[in-house]
């Protein structure tokens, strides 16, 4: 049966809005546009009339391209200011001969979820659970695949709970209500991004996915193919935006222009683009602008080297530094930055490589859909799509005439899409000069730990919440 499902991605820097064709397995993506957004902090909504604005001119040209009537949606929910914590479910009394089903294990999930005791339910949702181990009574360290067809009286789970404010929860319904679209599904969208980014390999053997996003940096670490640890931190790409308009002394939207027209890392290796200078003329009595490619460079390097520092930290305080064997991966709208993959090794010792969408559906004249920055949404879509009771649109009058056309004229992914370009070269590079390192141990995949770096990133973070902290009690 064919149905059509509309995600929605709310982030700090752009509105994502993708409408897909699904009919069984088959996912066709039919649209896909991003527009900057407003009224967005730290992924989470804070002004729900700013955010309304730009997301309903995004629906309505959706609705007007395809001839549709969107009336719902799936929608991320926000990545920062999530806890993680542990849960246990158990069933007794199956019946010995029961087999244990995938419903079985997806009731148990919801079993466990229920019974969590929230410290304030008035303030505080669970934005969702990953199974970490089952039991059968006997055999324990069972994942779900193994315990899936076993025959057991008991069933009992092990999960991780994540924790965030349920005020962001409502704000996001505040949002669709004023847009006039009801948010059918609300997904943490750390296990559904990696799904649709990570290989299985590389979750097997245990890697580090980076989603460098606008608003906040996030990592989800994997191991024997589940999801073992998650952190965020309150820093993007827009604090680097924000930095090249301040030393820079221009305007946010041309400082955003510029970061992703010549935005790089590591400026000793930009070879002859360091000697080319950007002219900015100014539309004022102010005289014109002359920014070195390689003064930007240095900018912005300074703030990718504090976010991914932070990043390192969480990785290493996860317990998982040592059995990252795949590496990490780097996706988001900023994963597409110049020599960030080398940067990052060369902080880590990690291997490193640009996280893409995997080939996992078809698209037609969707440009941007396969690039760093639609991962989450293809992520949304991709979760959405076992839900049998999604479909998030009503037909419009030329509802037919894009789908016989879509049907006709269809682009699979394959040939250099995902070809070299995924995967940057990473090559060990001198450092310029010695920097004050953590020891690293034989085994470590993670050669540097940043001194007193929980001091200082608990500051940052202090202030951040205190913002946020503030957000919510606005009536907003």
């Amino acid at each position: 049966m064919e149905k059509h499902i509309v995600a929605i991605d709310l982030g700090s820097s752009k509105i994502a809005v993708t409408v897909a064709k699904v009919n069984g397995e088959d996912v066709q993506i039919v649209y896909y546009k991003e527009t900057p957004s407003a009224g967005i902090r730290y992924s989470s909504v804070f002004n729900a009339s700013q955010v309304a604005e730009p997301l309903s001119r995004a629906i309505r040209m959706a609705e007007e391209e395809l001839g549709i009537k969107i009336t719902q949606a799936v929608v991320g929910m926000p990545k920062y200011s999530v806890r993680q914590e542990t849960s246990t479910g158990k069933v007794q009394d199956r019946g010995m001969d029961t087999d244990i089903t995938s419903e079985d294990v997806a009731d148990l999930k919801d079993f466990a979820q229920s019974l969590y005791p929230l410290p304030d339910p008035t303030k505080e949702a669970i934005y969702g659970a990953v199974a970490q181990s089952f039991s059968d009574g006997e055999n324990f360290q069972i994942i779900e695949n193994d315990i899936i067809g076993m025959t057991s009286d008991v069933l009992e789970g092990n999960f991780k709970i994540f924790i965030g404010k349920k005020s962001d929860l409502n704000r996001i319904d505040t949002v669709m209500n004023k847009v006039g679209i009801s948010p059918m599904r609300k997904y943490f969208t750390a296990d559904s991004t990696a799904k649709v980014v990570l290989s299985d390999a590389e979750m097997e053997n245990g890697v580090a996915l980076i989603d460098f996003g606008g608003g906040c940096t996030s990592v989800s670490i994997y191991h024997g193919n589940i999801m073992r640890h998650y952190a965020s931190i309150p820093f993007g790409g827009k604090n680097i935006t924000n930095d090249i308009k301040s030393e820079c002394q221009i305007s946010e939207e041309l400082a955003e222009n510029i970061k992703l027209a010549f935005g790089a890392c590591m400026p000793d290796k930009l070879q002859s683009l360091s000697e080319k200078t950007i002219h900015i003329r100014s539309n004022s009595a102010d005289p014109d602008k002359q920014l070195p490619v390689k003064y930007l460079s240095e900018i912005i390097t300074a703030r990718v080297e504090e976010i991914m520092m932070a990043i390192l930290y969480e990785i290493d305080k996860s317990g998982f530094a040592d059995m990252l064997r795949s590496g990490i991966v780097v996706t988001g709208g900023c994963a597409g930055m110049a020599n960030l993959g080398n940067f990052i090794y060369d902080l880590s010792g990690y291997r490193c490589r640009t996280g893409y969408p995997r080939p996992m559906f078809s698209f037609q004249g969707c440009e941007g859909v396969a690039d760093t920055s639609a991962t989450t949404s293809i992520g949304l879509i991709m979760a959405a799509k076992e839900d049998q009771g999604v479909n998030c649109v009503v037909a419009g009058e030329a509802t037919q005439a894009a789908s016989e056309a879509v049907g006709e004229e269809t682009q699979d992914f394959g040939g250099e899409l995902f070809g070299p370009g995924q995967v940057e070269t990473v090559k060990p590079a001198p450092k310029p000069a010695p920097k004050p390192r953590k020891p690293k141990d034989k085994d470590s995949g993670l050669k540097v730990t940043w001194t007193k770096v929980n001091e200082f990133f608990g500051g940052l973070y202090a202030s951040v919440n205190e913002d946020i902290e503030g957000i919510d009690k606005e009536n907003v």
